[in-house]
C-alpha cells in the first residue's frame, strides 16, 4: 500500500529491527500506521513486510512533511532511533516548529519478538502524550492474566529510568545464571544434554522465566560448521550497550547498594580481557597455580549440587531484584515520580526479558507494604532466603574451594549477610576516619558527635603508633 486512503492513527519513525516490529504490530492489532525512515529502502521492506503477513493497514512515506501530514490530529509518533543526536535530528525534521510538542520517552523490553509480538512498555513523561495513545499500547503490549503490560510510569524521564533498572536487573540475572552453569558442569561434571534437561525442569517451578527458558534451548543446539554443541564454540567475551553501566552509576550517586548488578558489569569488562586471562592463566601455571576443581569434584553428590544450585540461583536472584526494586524507589524519592514498585513488577511479567513467574510475587509483596524497604524482609521471600541459605552457602563455599569464580552469587550473599546483621564492624571505621581525620563519630549509648584523640590516647596506655618508635 503506497499511499493511505484516510489518515493514520499513529505514525512510527526509525524501521530498524525494532521499529518494523512494533509498527507491524500496532498494524496488526488494527490501528492504521504511518512509517518513515530516512533510508526509504528501510519503508520498502516493512510495507512489503506488511503486505506479506496479512495487508496490514501500515502506510510508507517518504518525506517527513508527508509522514506527519498522513497522522490524524493529535498526532503521534514513536521515534525508534539512536539515542543521542539521531533523536535530536528526527524530532527536528518532523517539528517545523517546537510549539505544543508533548514527550512520552518510553522503554520498551522484549526484544524484537516482543516488539512483534507484545513487549513490555514502560512510558513516561506527559501524561496528555500517555491518554493520547493509550488504547494502542495496551493492546499491543503483552497480556497477561491481570491485564497488558503496561502502565503510565510517571513524569519526566521515569519511563527510560524504569527501562535503564530492568536492564540493570537483566544483567545480575544472567551473570546468576552462567555462574550456576559454571558450577554445574566444572564441578558437577554435567553435559550439555544434562543441563537441556535441568533447566528446562527448573523452568517449571519457581524459576520459570524468559532467561532459564531460552538457556535449555541454548544447551540442546548442535554445531552446524564441527561437532558437539555450539555453545562451546562461543568465544567468552560478552558485549554490552552501555545500561548496566549507567544502572550502577546511577546506584552510586543515589548511595543505594547494588552489588549483584555491579558484578556482573565488572564480569563483563573481565570478559573483555580474553587475552589477557589466557596470559595470567600461564603466568600462574609457572608460579605453581594448581587447580583444585579435581580435588573437589571427587565424590560429589550430583542430584544434591543441582538441587543445590537451584536453591542458590534463586535467593540471588531475589537480592538482584531488591537491589533494583530500591535503586527505583530511591529515583522516585529523589524526582517526585511517585513510582509503583508493585505495578513495575506486574509489568514485566510478560513481554520482557526478565518476566518471570516469580515478579507476581514481588507484585504482591509491595501490594502488601507499600513502604516495603527490602523484598529481603517481605515475610514470604524472608522465609524462603532462610530455608535457602544453607545450600546457597554450599555452592558459593564449593565454588571458592574449586577456584571458580562466583562473583554475583557471592555479592548476593554477601548482600543478604550485611542487610540482615543488626550490628556491623563500621563502627571500626568510624574510629579509623575520626583517628586520621577528625571526623567525628556517633555513639550506641547517647546521642551527639563525638571526637577522640585516639593516638595520644594509645600511647599513654603503652602502645599504639607511638610505642612502635
Amino acid at each position: 500500500m503506497e499511499a493511505s486512503p484516510a489518515l493514520s492513527r499513529i505514525g512510527l519513525a526509525g524501521l530498524a529491527v525494532m521499529g518494523q516490529n512494533l509498527a507491524l504490530n500496532i498494524a496488526e492489532k488494527g490501528f492504521p500506521i504511518s512509517v518513515y525512515n530516512r533510508t526509504t529502502s528501510k519503508v520498502d521492506e516493512t510495507v512489503d513486510r506488511a503486505h506479506n503477513e496479512g495487508n496490514l493497514p501500515l502506510f510508507g512515506q517518504y518525506n517527513p512533511r508527508d509522514f506527519v501530514l498522513s497522522i490524524e490530529r493529535p498526532r503521534s509518533v514513536i521515534i525508534l532511533v539512536k539515542a543521542g543526536a539521531p533523536v535530536d535530528q528526527t524530532i527536528a525534521a518532523l517539528s517545523a516548529n517546537g510549539r505544543g510538542l508533548l514527550y512520552l520517552g518510553m522503554g520498551v523490553s522484549g526484544g524484537e519478538e516482543g516488539a512483534r509480538h507484545g513487549p513490555s512498555l514502560m512510558p513516561g513523561g506527559s501524561h496528555q502524550a500517555y491518554t493520547n495513545v493509550q488504547d494502542i499500547l495496551r493492546k499491543v503490549a503483552a497480556q497477561v492474566e491481570d491485564g497488558p503490560c503496561v502502565t503510565y510510569i510517571g513524569e519526566g524521564g521515569s519511563g527510560n529510568f524504569v527501562k535503564m533498572v530492568h536492564n540493570g536487573i537483566e544483567y545480575g540475572d544472567m551473570q546468576l545464571i552462567s555462574e550456576a552453569y559454571d558450577v554445574l558442569k566444572n564441578v558437577g561434571g554435567l553435559t550439555n544434554e544434562e543441563l537441556g534437561d535441568i533447566f528446562s525442569e527448573w523452568n517449571r517451578g519457581e524459576l520459570e522465566s524468559f532467561l532459564i527458558e531460552i538457556t535449555a534451548d541454548i544447551f540442546r543446539v548442535k554445531d552446524d560448521l564441527a561437532d558437539g554443541f555450539l555453545v562451546d564454540k562461543l568465544l567468552d567475551k560478552t558485549g554490552m550497550k552501555g545500561t548496566g553501566k549507567w544502572t550502577v552509576q546511577q546506584a552510586a550517586e543515589l548511595s543505594v547498594a547494588a552489588p549483584t548488578i555491579a558484578a556482573s558489569l565488572d564480569c563483563r569488562y573481565l570478559s573483555g580481557l580474553k587475552e589477557e586471562r589466557e596470559k595470567a592463566e600461564e603466568a600462574l601455571k609457572l608460579a605453581g597455580f594448581k587447580e583444585e576443581i579435581g580435588s573437589v569434584t571427587s565424590g560429589i553428590d550430583k542430584k544434591r549440587l543441582i538441587d543445590d544450585v537451584r536453591q542458590a540461583l534463586y535467593a540471588s536472584k531475589i537480592c538482584s531484584y531488591a537491589q533494583g526494586m530500591n535503586l527505583l524507589r530511591a529515583k522516585s524519592v529523589e524526582k517526585g515520580w511517585n513510582l509503583n514498585l508493585g505495578e513495575l513488577a506486574r509489568i514485566w511479567k510478560g513481554g520482557c526479558i526478565i518476566r518471570a513467574v516469580f515478579l507476581d510475587r514481588i507484585k504482591n509483596a509491595y501490594q502488601r507494604n507499600q513502604s516495603l524497604p527490602n523484598l529481603i524482609v517481605d515475610p514470604d521471600f524472608a522465609k524462603e532466603m532462610v530455608q535457602r541459605q544453607a545450600a546457597w552457602r554450599r555452592v558459593v563455599g564449593l565454588a571458592v574451594a574449586a577456584g571458580i569464580s562466583t562473583p554475583g552469587m557471592c555479592a548476593s550473599l554477601s548482600y543478604f549477610d550485611t542487610y540482615r546483621r543488626g550490628r556491623l564492624p563500621a563502627n571500626l571505621v568510624q574510629a579509623q576516619r575520626d583517628l586520621f581525620g577528625a571526623h567525628t563519630y556517633e555513639r550506641v549509648d547517647r546521642p551527639g558527635a563525638f571526637h577522640t584523640e585516639w593516638t595520644k590516647l594509645a600511647q599513654k596506655s603503652g602502645s599504639g603508633v607511638g610505642a612502635l618508635n
